[in-house]
Protein backbone atom coordinates (compact mmCIF):
# COMPACT_ATOMS: atom_id res chain seq x y z
CA UNK A 1 0.00 0.00 0.00
CA UNK A 2 2.58 2.30 0.62
CA UNK A 3 4.48 1.44 -2.23
CA UNK A 4 1.36 2.63 -4.68
CA UNK A 5 1.13 6.15 -2.56
CA UNK A 6 4.45 6.69 -3.83
CA UNK A 7 3.96 6.03 -7.53
CA UNK A 8 0.80 8.57 -7.48
CA UNK A 9 2.44 11.24 -5.87
CA UNK A 10 5.60 10.62 -8.53
CA UNK A 11 2.94 10.89 -10.90
CA UNK A 12 1.01 14.15 -9.61
CA UNK A 13 5.02 15.76 -10.06
CA UNK A 14 5.06 14.78 -13.41
CA UNK A 15 1.82 16.55 -14.27
CA UNK A 16 2.90 20.02 -12.97
CA UNK A 17 6.24 20.07 -14.49
CA UNK A 18 3.96 19.12 -17.86
CA UNK A 19 1.72 21.58 -17.16
CA UNK A 20 4.46 24.31 -16.30
CA UNK A 21 6.14 23.22 -19.64
CA UNK A 22 3.00 23.64 -21.64
CA UNK A 23 2.25 26.95 -20.20
CA UNK A 24 6.13 28.29 -20.97
CA UNK A 25 5.58 27.15 -24.31
CA UNK A 26 2.27 29.11 -24.54
CA UNK A 27 3.67 32.28 -22.92
CA UNK A 28 6.45 32.34 -25.43
CA UNK A 29 4.41 31.63 -28.75
CA UNK A 30 2.04 34.78 -26.91
CA UNK A 31 5.56 36.74 -26.64
CA UNK A 32 6.40 35.96 -29.98
CA UNK A 33 2.65 37.10 -31.76
CA UNK A 34 2.55 40.07 -30.07
CA UNK A 35 6.51 41.36 -30.87
CA UNK A 36 5.25 40.08 -34.49
CA UNK A 37 2.30 42.09 -34.17
CA UNK A 38 4.12 45.20 -32.65
CA UNK A 39 6.53 44.49 -35.48
CA UNK A 40 4.06 44.52 -38.16
CA UNK A 41 2.17 47.66 -36.67
CA UNK A 42 5.60 49.97 -36.64
CA UNK A 43 6.27 48.57 -40.50
CA UNK A 44 2.55 49.46 -40.92
CA UNK A 45 2.83 52.63 -39.16
CA UNK A 46 5.87 53.93 -40.99
CA UNK A 47 4.93 53.10 -44.46
CA UNK A 48 1.45 55.00 -43.74
CA UNK A 49 3.94 57.96 -43.23
CA UNK A 50 5.84 57.36 -45.76
CA UNK A 51 2.98 57.48 -48.52
CA UNK A 52 1.29 60.33 -46.91
CA UNK A 53 4.84 62.71 -47.19
CA UNK A 54 5.35 60.93 -50.49
CA UNK A 55 2.29 62.10 -51.45
CA UNK A 56 2.95 66.10 -49.88
CA UNK A 57 5.99 66.07 -52.23
CA UNK A 58 3.98 65.53 -54.93
CA UNK A 59 1.15 68.11 -54.16
CA UNK A 60 4.14 70.62 -53.75
CA UNK A 61 5.30 69.89 -56.71
CA UNK A 62 1.78 71.39 -58.32
CA UNK A 63 1.94 74.46 -55.66
CA UNK A 64 5.11 75.43 -57.11
CA UNK A 65 4.02 74.88 -60.84
CA UNK A 66 1.63 76.95 -60.15
CA UNK A 67 3.22 79.76 -58.39
CA UNK A 68 5.29 79.91 -61.32
CA UNK A 69 2.65 79.66 -64.03
CA UNK A 70 0.87 83.21 -61.92
CA UNK A 71 4.12 84.68 -62.37
CA UNK A 72 4.40 84.29 -66.03
CA UNK A 73 6.47 81.84 -66.66
CA UNK A 74 6.37 80.48 -70.12
CA UNK A 75 8.32 77.45 -68.97
CA UNK A 76 8.65 75.40 -65.19
CA UNK A 77 11.21 72.90 -64.61
CA UNK A 78 9.91 70.79 -61.58
CA UNK A 79 13.35 68.37 -61.31
CA UNK A 80 13.94 64.99 -62.65
CA UNK A 81 13.82 61.90 -60.79
CA UNK A 82 17.76 61.67 -61.06
CA UNK A 83 17.74 65.07 -60.52
CA UNK A 84 14.90 65.79 -58.16
CA UNK A 85 13.58 68.84 -56.14
CA UNK A 86 13.79 68.44 -52.00
CA UNK A 87 11.02 68.91 -50.11
CA UNK A 88 10.82 68.14 -46.17
CA UNK A 89 11.17 64.53 -45.78
CA UNK A 90 10.82 63.65 -49.14
CA UNK A 91 11.20 64.67 -52.79
CA UNK A 92 9.39 65.59 -56.00
CA UNK A 93 9.92 66.13 -59.65
CA UNK A 94 7.66 65.77 -62.83
CA UNK A 95 6.73 67.69 -66.46
CA UNK A 96 4.31 71.18 -66.90
CA UNK A 97 2.96 70.89 -70.74
CA UNK A 98 1.38 74.51 -71.42
CA UNK A 99 -1.16 73.92 -74.73
CA UNK A 100 -3.17 77.51 -75.82
CA UNK A 101 -2.75 78.58 -72.04
CA UNK A 102 -4.01 75.43 -70.22
CA UNK A 103 -1.21 73.82 -68.35
CA UNK A 104 -1.27 69.91 -67.51
CA UNK A 105 1.42 69.81 -64.36
CA UNK A 106 2.38 66.28 -63.37
CA UNK A 107 4.25 66.34 -59.83
CA UNK A 108 5.99 62.85 -58.39
CA UNK A 109 6.51 62.72 -54.77
CA UNK A 110 8.64 60.08 -53.32
CA UNK A 111 9.90 59.30 -49.19
CA UNK A 112 11.34 56.51 -48.25
CA UNK A 113 10.74 53.52 -50.37
CA UNK A 114 7.26 55.02 -51.57
CA UNK A 115 6.72 56.87 -54.92
CA UNK A 116 2.79 58.57 -55.61
CA UNK A 117 2.21 61.08 -58.62
CA UNK A 118 -0.88 63.78 -58.99
CA UNK A 119 -1.86 65.61 -61.52
CA UNK A 120 -3.26 69.00 -61.80
CA UNK A 121 -5.24 71.03 -65.40
CA UNK A 122 -4.26 74.98 -64.63
CA UNK A 123 -6.38 76.88 -66.25
CA UNK A 124 -5.63 80.62 -67.47
CA UNK A 125 -7.49 83.72 -66.18
CA UNK A 126 -10.83 83.84 -67.98
CA UNK A 127 -10.06 87.36 -68.81
CA UNK A 128 -12.87 90.12 -70.51
CA UNK A 129 -13.15 92.06 -73.47
CA UNK A 130 -9.68 93.85 -73.30
CA UNK A 131 -7.92 90.12 -73.35
CA UNK A 132 -9.05 89.46 -76.62
CA UNK A 133 -8.32 90.59 -80.40
CA UNK A 134 -11.73 89.91 -81.03
CA UNK A 135 -14.86 89.41 -78.70
CA UNK A 136 -18.57 88.54 -79.39
CA UNK A 137 -20.37 87.66 -75.80
CA UNK A 138 -23.27 86.01 -77.97
CA UNK A 139 -25.52 87.90 -75.23
CA UNK A 140 -28.88 86.69 -77.37
CA UNK A 141 -27.53 83.01 -76.98
CA UNK A 142 -27.56 82.22 -80.96
CA UNK A 143 -27.23 78.27 -81.13
CA UNK A 144 -26.30 79.77 -85.40
CA UNK A 145 -23.51 82.28 -84.49
CA UNK A 146 -20.55 82.27 -86.39
CA UNK A 147 -17.69 84.75 -86.27
CA UNK A 148 -15.94 84.15 -89.72
CA UNK A 149 -12.65 84.95 -90.93
CA UNK A 150 -11.34 84.15 -94.68
CA UNK A 151 -9.81 84.78 -98.00
CA UNK A 152 -6.58 83.67 -99.57
CA UNK A 153 -2.84 84.75 -100.50
CA UNK A 154 -2.22 88.15 -99.91
CA UNK A 155 -6.40 88.76 -99.17
CA UNK A 156 -6.27 86.61 -96.50
CA UNK A 157 -7.40 87.64 -93.15
CA UNK A 158 -5.42 87.41 -90.25
CA UNK A 159 -5.91 87.83 -86.26
CA UNK A 160 -3.13 88.88 -83.54
CA UNK A 161 -4.17 88.00 -80.04
CA UNK A 162 -6.47 86.07 -78.42
CA UNK A 163 -10.29 86.01 -79.46
CA UNK A 164 -13.54 84.86 -78.26
CA UNK A 165 -16.87 83.45 -79.57
CA UNK A 166 -19.67 82.91 -77.71
CA UNK A 167 -20.78 80.10 -80.16
CA UNK A 168 -18.47 79.03 -82.91
CA UNK A 169 -15.49 80.86 -84.83
CA UNK A 170 -15.19 79.52 -88.45
CA UNK A 171 -11.75 79.88 -90.11
CA UNK A 172 -11.94 79.43 -94.42
CA UNK A 173 -9.09 79.82 -97.15
CA UNK A 174 -5.61 80.69 -95.32
CA UNK A 175 -7.03 82.76 -93.12
CA UNK A 176 -5.05 82.78 -90.05
CA UNK A 177 -5.16 83.67 -85.86
CA UNK A 178 -1.85 84.22 -83.82
CA UNK A 179 -3.35 83.67 -80.11
CA UNK A 180 -5.67 81.86 -78.88
CA UNK A 181 -9.17 81.17 -80.52
CA UNK A 182 -11.62 80.32 -77.61
CA UNK A 183 -15.49 79.63 -78.40
CA UNK A 184 -18.05 78.38 -76.48
CA UNK A 185 -19.31 75.77 -79.37
CA UNK A 186 -17.20 74.84 -81.72
CA UNK A 187 -14.01 75.78 -84.25
CA UNK A 188 -13.54 75.08 -87.56
CA UNK A 189 -10.87 75.86 -89.34
CA UNK A 190 -7.76 73.93 -91.88
CA UNK A 191 -4.91 72.72 -90.86
CA UNK A 192 -2.37 75.88 -90.28
CA UNK A 193 -4.95 78.29 -89.09
CA UNK A 194 -3.97 78.51 -85.84
CA UNK A 195 -0.62 79.25 -85.61
CA UNK A 196 2.02 78.25 -83.23
CA UNK A 197 3.05 80.15 -79.98
CA UNK A 198 6.24 82.56 -81.60
CA UNK A 199 7.68 82.51 -78.03
CA UNK A 200 7.66 78.88 -77.72
CA UNK A 201 7.47 77.29 -80.78
CA UNK A 202 4.36 74.87 -79.04
CA UNK A 203 1.45 74.64 -81.18
CA UNK A 204 -1.71 76.14 -79.66
CA UNK A 205 -5.48 74.62 -80.42
CA UNK A 206 -8.81 75.90 -80.15
CA UNK A 207 -10.39 76.18 -76.75
CA UNK A 208 -14.08 74.69 -76.44
CA UNK A 209 -16.49 75.36 -73.92
CA UNK A 210 -16.60 77.90 -70.78
CA UNK A 211 -18.00 81.15 -71.61
CA UNK A 212 -16.14 84.68 -70.78
CA UNK A 213 -16.98 87.62 -69.07
CA UNK A 214 -19.14 90.91 -70.68
CA UNK A 215 -18.51 94.23 -69.31
CA UNK A 216 -20.71 95.75 -66.41
CA UNK A 217 -21.86 98.81 -68.27
CA UNK A 218 -24.64 99.39 -65.54
CA UNK A 219 -22.21 100.01 -62.41
CA UNK A 220 -20.31 103.03 -64.42
CA UNK A 221 -23.66 104.68 -64.32
CA UNK A 222 -22.07 107.41 -67.14
CA UNK A 223 -24.46 109.54 -67.22
CA UNK A 224 -23.69 111.03 -63.59
CA UNK A 225 -20.11 109.70 -63.65
CA UNK A 226 -18.63 110.80 -67.19
CA UNK A 227 -16.75 114.46 -67.08
CA UNK A 228 -18.50 115.80 -69.82
CA UNK A 229 -22.32 115.15 -70.85
CA UNK A 230 -22.37 116.30 -74.44
CA UNK A 231 -26.07 116.47 -75.19
CA UNK A 232 -25.88 118.82 -71.74
CA UNK A 233 -23.52 120.89 -73.06
CA UNK A 234 -24.95 121.16 -76.73
CA UNK A 235 -28.29 123.12 -74.51
CA UNK A 236 -26.21 126.29 -75.20
CA UNK A 237 -25.10 125.62 -78.84
CA UNK A 238 -25.43 128.10 -82.15
CA UNK A 239 -25.60 127.25 -85.16
CA UNK A 240 -22.92 128.55 -87.48
CA UNK A 241 -21.25 127.16 -90.36
CA UNK A 242 -17.37 125.64 -90.73
CA UNK A 243 -14.85 124.30 -93.49
CA UNK A 244 -15.41 121.49 -92.15
CA UNK A 245 -18.53 120.93 -94.02
CA UNK A 246 -22.46 122.88 -93.81
CA UNK A 247 -24.04 124.38 -91.05
CA UNK A 248 -24.20 122.68 -87.57
CA UNK A 249 -24.90 123.13 -83.77
CA UNK A 250 -21.48 124.20 -82.54
CA UNK A 251 -20.23 125.21 -79.17
CA UNK A 252 -16.51 127.64 -78.71
CA UNK A 253 -13.70 125.76 -78.29
CA UNK A 254 -13.26 127.30 -74.72
CA UNK A 255 -15.90 124.15 -73.91
CA UNK A 256 -14.58 120.69 -74.09
CA UNK A 257 -17.48 119.59 -76.20
CA UNK A 258 -16.43 122.04 -78.64
CA UNK A 259 -15.02 118.53 -80.52
CA UNK A 260 -18.76 117.60 -81.61
CA UNK A 261 -21.02 119.38 -84.29
CA UNK A 262 -24.45 118.25 -84.13
CA UNK A 263 -26.71 117.41 -87.48
CA UNK A 264 -24.70 118.97 -90.19
CA UNK A 265 -26.63 120.12 -92.80
CA UNK A 266 -24.17 118.79 -95.78
CA UNK A 267 -25.00 115.14 -94.01
CA UNK A 268 -28.77 114.87 -93.56
CA UNK A 269 -29.00 112.31 -95.38
CA UNK A 270 -27.38 110.45 -92.77
CA UNK A 271 -28.62 112.03 -89.37
CA UNK A 272 -32.12 112.30 -90.86
CA UNK A 273 -32.51 108.88 -90.85
CA UNK A 274 -31.79 107.58 -86.84
CA UNK A 275 -33.99 107.99 -84.15
CA UNK A 276 -31.61 110.53 -81.84
CA UNK A 277 -29.71 113.44 -82.19
CA UNK A 278 -26.43 112.78 -84.04
CA UNK A 279 -23.27 114.12 -83.45
CA UNK A 280 -19.89 114.32 -85.90
CA UNK A 281 -16.39 113.88 -84.03
CA UNK A 282 -14.60 116.91 -85.87
CA UNK A 283 -12.90 120.21 -84.53
CA UNK A 284 -14.57 123.42 -86.79
CA UNK A 285 -11.81 125.30 -85.25
CA UNK A 286 -9.16 123.52 -87.13
CA UNK A 287 -8.27 123.62 -90.89
CA UNK A 288 -9.90 121.47 -92.92
CA UNK A 289 -7.34 118.59 -94.12
CA UNK A 290 -8.18 115.60 -96.38
CA UNK A 291 -5.65 112.82 -95.92
CA UNK A 292 -6.80 112.01 -99.51
CA UNK A 293 -4.15 109.02 -99.34
CA UNK A 294 -5.32 107.62 -96.01
CA UNK A 295 -2.11 106.97 -94.73
CA UNK A 296 -2.34 109.28 -92.32
CA UNK A 297 0.12 111.58 -93.32
CA UNK A 298 -2.19 114.89 -93.42
CA UNK A 299 -4.80 113.58 -90.85
CA UNK A 300 -7.97 116.13 -90.38
CA UNK A 301 -7.11 117.68 -86.02
CA UNK A 302 -9.29 117.28 -83.68
CA UNK A 303 -7.58 119.43 -80.59
CA UNK A 304 -8.84 118.49 -77.41
CA UNK A 305 -9.32 121.43 -74.71
CA UNK A 306 -5.50 122.25 -73.07
CA UNK A 307 -5.01 125.17 -70.97
CA UNK A 308 -1.37 125.82 -72.03
CA UNK A 309 -2.90 126.59 -75.65
CA UNK A 310 -4.58 130.16 -76.30
CA UNK A 311 -8.15 130.13 -76.11
CA UNK A 312 -9.05 126.41 -75.17
CA UNK A 313 -10.57 127.36 -71.72
CA UNK A 314 -9.13 126.29 -67.97
CA UNK A 315 -10.29 122.91 -67.65
CA UNK A 316 -8.14 119.94 -70.13
CA UNK A 317 -10.25 117.62 -72.60
CA UNK A 318 -7.83 114.87 -72.04
CA UNK A 319 -8.06 112.02 -70.04
CA UNK A 320 -11.74 111.85 -69.65
CA UNK A 321 -15.05 110.49 -70.29
CA UNK A 322 -17.15 112.04 -73.18
CA UNK A 323 -20.87 110.40 -72.56
CA UNK A 324 -23.18 110.72 -76.07
CA UNK A 325 -27.08 110.47 -75.46
CA UNK A 326 -27.64 110.56 -79.14
CA UNK A 327 -25.37 108.54 -82.09
CA UNK A 328 -21.59 109.73 -82.51
CA UNK A 329 -20.22 109.45 -86.27
CA UNK A 330 -16.72 109.39 -87.17
CA UNK A 331 -18.00 110.48 -90.70
CA UNK A 332 -17.20 113.65 -92.82
CA UNK A 333 -17.57 113.69 -96.75
CA UNK A 334 -13.88 115.89 -97.16
CA UNK A 335 -11.70 113.87 -94.66
CA UNK A 336 -10.64 110.18 -95.06
CA UNK A 337 -8.37 110.53 -91.71
CA UNK A 338 -8.61 112.41 -88.47
CA UNK A 339 -5.94 112.01 -85.49
CA UNK A 340 -6.85 113.80 -82.07
CA UNK A 341 -4.10 115.42 -80.12
CA UNK A 342 -3.93 117.27 -76.97
CA UNK A 343 -0.38 117.98 -76.42
CA UNK A 344 0.66 116.31 -73.53
CA UNK A 345 4.02 114.84 -73.83
CA UNK A 346 2.19 111.55 -72.34
CA UNK A 347 -0.20 111.34 -75.28
CA UNK A 348 -4.11 111.54 -74.93
CA UNK A 349 -6.14 108.91 -73.39
CA UNK A 350 -9.99 109.29 -74.00
CA UNK A 351 -12.94 107.61 -73.97
CA UNK A 352 -16.55 108.44 -75.85
CA UNK A 353 -19.61 106.66 -74.13
CA UNK A 354 -22.50 106.53 -77.05
CA UNK A 355 -26.11 106.09 -75.35
CA UNK A 356 -26.75 104.97 -79.15
CA UNK A 357 -24.95 104.05 -82.58
CA UNK A 358 -21.23 104.51 -83.51
CA UNK A 359 -21.05 105.18 -87.29
CA UNK A 360 -17.47 104.28 -88.69
CA UNK A 361 -16.43 105.22 -91.57
CA UNK A 362 -13.70 107.70 -91.37
CA UNK A 363 -10.02 106.33 -90.42
CA UNK A 364 -8.68 106.84 -87.09
CA UNK A 365 -4.78 107.17 -86.86
CA UNK A 366 -2.40 107.78 -83.73
CA UNK A 367 -0.65 110.35 -83.10
CA UNK A 368 1.47 108.99 -80.44
CA UNK A 369 1.76 105.21 -81.11
CA UNK A 370 3.40 104.31 -77.85
CA UNK A 371 1.29 106.29 -75.63
CA UNK A 372 -2.01 107.25 -77.35
CA UNK A 373 -5.32 105.45 -75.89
CA UNK A 374 -8.54 105.84 -77.72
CA UNK A 375 -11.83 103.76 -76.89
CA UNK A 376 -15.58 104.10 -78.15
CA UNK A 377 -18.04 102.36 -75.58
CA UNK A 378 -22.13 101.94 -77.24
CA UNK A 379 -25.00 101.53 -74.94
CA UNK A 380 -28.12 100.02 -75.68
CA UNK A 381 -31.01 102.39 -75.47
CA UNK A 382 -34.08 100.96 -73.59
CA UNK A 383 -36.71 102.81 -75.92
CA UNK A 384 -34.39 102.37 -79.09
CA UNK A 385 -34.33 98.98 -80.89
CA UNK A 386 -31.16 99.99 -83.12
CA UNK A 387 -28.80 101.30 -80.25
CA UNK A 388 -25.54 99.85 -78.78
CA UNK A 389 -24.01 99.12 -82.16
CA UNK A 390 -21.12 99.79 -83.85
CA UNK A 391 -21.41 100.08 -87.68
CA UNK A 392 -18.20 99.99 -88.93
CA UNK A 393 -17.36 101.21 -92.48
CA UNK A 394 -18.13 104.00 -95.17
CA UNK A 395 -21.65 103.87 -96.40
CA UNK A 396 -21.15 105.61 -99.57
CA UNK A 397 -17.57 104.74 -100.81
CA UNK A 398 -16.20 102.11 -98.51
CA UNK A 399 -12.83 103.54 -97.75
CA UNK A 400 -12.21 102.53 -94.00
CA UNK A 401 -8.74 101.35 -93.56
CA UNK A 402 -7.50 101.45 -90.38
CA UNK A 403 -8.49 102.29 -87.37
CA UNK A 404 -6.78 102.54 -84.31
CA UNK A 405 -8.63 102.30 -80.71
CA UNK A 406 -10.21 99.82 -78.80
CA UNK A 407 -14.26 99.30 -79.48
CA UNK A 408 -16.77 97.37 -77.41
CA UNK A 409 -20.39 97.50 -78.57
CA UNK A 410 -22.92 96.51 -75.87
CA UNK A 411 -25.36 95.03 -78.58
CA UNK A 412 -23.31 94.07 -81.69
CA UNK A 413 -20.49 95.16 -83.78
CA UNK A 414 -22.07 95.71 -87.16
CA UNK A 415 -20.34 95.70 -91.00
CA UNK A 416 -21.53 98.71 -93.31
CA UNK A 417 -20.17 98.57 -97.24
CA UNK A 418 -16.89 96.66 -95.86
CA UNK A 419 -17.27 94.73 -99.30
CA UNK A 420 -17.15 98.02 -101.23
CA UNK A 421 -14.78 98.42 -103.69
CA UNK A 422 -12.98 101.32 -101.76
CA UNK A 423 -12.08 98.85 -98.83
CA UNK A 424 -9.60 96.47 -99.79
CA UNK A 425 -8.03 96.23 -96.40
CA UNK A 426 -9.35 97.20 -93.04
CA UNK A 427 -6.46 97.14 -90.47
CA UNK A 428 -7.60 97.60 -86.82
CA UNK A 429 -4.93 98.27 -84.24
CA UNK A 430 -6.83 97.50 -80.61
CA UNK A 431 -9.95 95.19 -80.93
CA UNK A 432 -13.03 94.70 -82.20
CA UNK A 433 -15.54 93.24 -79.53
CA UNK A 434 -19.10 92.96 -78.67
CA UNK A 435 -21.46 92.38 -75.87
CA UNK A 436 -23.72 90.20 -78.38
CA UNK A 437 -21.96 89.61 -82.31
CA UNK A 438 -19.46 90.41 -84.27
CA UNK A 439 -20.95 90.47 -87.47
CA UNK A 440 -18.77 91.20 -90.56
CA UNK A 441 -19.35 90.77 -93.93
CA UNK A 442 -16.30 90.92 -96.23
CA UNK A 443 -17.37 89.36 -99.30
CA UNK A 444 -18.60 90.78 -102.61
CA UNK A 445 -19.10 87.21 -105.29
CA UNK A 446 -15.89 86.09 -105.27
CA UNK A 447 -13.94 89.29 -103.70
CA UNK A 448 -12.91 89.24 -100.07
CA UNK A 449 -11.82 92.18 -98.21
CA UNK A 450 -8.80 91.40 -95.99
CA UNK A 451 -9.27 92.23 -92.37
CA UNK A 452 -6.03 92.37 -90.13
CA UNK A 453 -7.08 92.88 -86.22
CA UNK A 454 -3.85 93.35 -84.13
CA UNK A 455 -4.41 93.25 -80.66
CA UNK A 456 -3.37 96.24 -78.50
CA UNK A 457 -1.80 94.68 -75.20
CA UNK A 458 -1.26 97.71 -73.29
CA UNK A 459 -4.42 97.89 -71.06
CA UNK A 460 -4.18 94.09 -69.87
CA UNK A 461 -0.13 94.99 -69.60
CA UNK A 462 -0.85 97.77 -67.34
CA UNK A 463 1.18 100.49 -69.18
CA UNK A 464 -2.04 102.33 -70.60
CA UNK A 465 -4.58 103.74 -68.22
CA UNK A 466 -7.54 104.75 -70.08
CA UNK A 467 -10.52 106.33 -68.11
CA UNK A 468 -13.65 104.86 -67.59
CA UNK A 469 -13.12 101.62 -68.98
CA UNK A 470 -15.82 98.76 -67.18
CA UNK A 471 -14.96 95.91 -65.16
CA UNK A 472 -16.06 92.70 -65.48
CA UNK A 473 -19.38 91.21 -65.00
CA UNK A 474 -20.17 87.15 -65.18
CA UNK A 475 -18.05 85.81 -62.99
CA UNK A 476 -14.64 86.61 -64.81
CA UNK A 477 -11.21 85.35 -62.87
CA UNK A 478 -8.36 87.28 -62.40
CA UNK A 479 -6.19 84.31 -61.53
CA UNK A 480 -5.09 81.13 -63.24
CA UNK A 481 -7.42 78.24 -61.19
CA UNK A 482 -6.57 74.70 -60.67
CA UNK A 483 -9.49 73.40 -62.43
CA UNK A 484 -8.89 69.68 -61.76
CA UNK A 485 -6.54 67.80 -59.15
CA UNK A 486 -6.16 64.00 -59.01
CA UNK A 487 -3.73 61.00 -58.04
CA UNK A 488 -2.64 59.10 -60.85
CA UNK A 489 -0.26 56.33 -61.52
CA UNK A 490 3.19 56.77 -61.22
CA UNK A 491 4.45 57.84 -64.99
Amino acid sequence: MQYRRRTNRKARRGNALLMALVSLVALTGIAGAILAASTASKKEIGGSVDRTEALYAAESGISAAYARISAGATAVNLGTESSPTAFGGGVYWGTAANASGTWTVTSVGRAGGVTRAVQAVITAPSGGVYDNAIFAGNSGNSGTYTMNFGGTSTQADRVVGDMYSGNSITFSGTATVDGIPRAYRNFTGPAGAILPDPATGRARTAVLGGTQPIPDLAAMNYPGTAQVNVASAFASATYASSVQGGSAYQLPKTNRAHIFRKNPSDRRTNWAATAKEDYFLEDPYQPMRTDSTSNGSNCDIIQLNNPALAGYGTQSGNRIVYYVDGNLWVHNAQTMSLKIRHGDTNGIQVTFVVKGNLYISDNIFYDNTTKDGLAFITLKDAAIADSGNIYFGDPSFGTLNRMDSFMYAENNFIDNNLDAAGSLQITVNGNMTAGNQVAINRDSGTRHTKMTVNQDRRITAGSLAMPGLPGQSGGGTTAFTIAMLKEVAVP
